[in-house]
């Protein structure tokens, strides 16, 4: 289940403090009012961690995680390395 994070439209709460995260299932309506204090909130937009420096895979790097390497040889012809 994704973290959706919400911020409260306008003013502020003791419960939520105006912010808070809740793991929702993708199926699950859109969440319109705080749980805590039943004022309207919106959904923020989130960022999310991802490396910021990354080395190329190798051959050998994708072999050992199980992928099948190939080689272009002709238009539309490959082979197994």
């Amino acid at each position: 289940m994704p973290l959706y994070e919400y911020e409260l439209c306008d003013g502020n709460c003791a419960a939520c403090s105006g912010k808070f995260t809740l793991r929702r299932p993708v199926s699950a309506p859109e969440l319109t009012a705080c749980p805590a204090c039943r004022k309207p909130v919106r959904k923020l937009i989130s960022g999310f961690n991802t490396p910021s420096i990354m080395k190329p895979l190798s051959i050998t790097d994708a072999k050992k995680a199980g992928f099948t390497v190939l080689k272009r040889v002709n238009k539309g012809e490959y082979e197994r390395q």
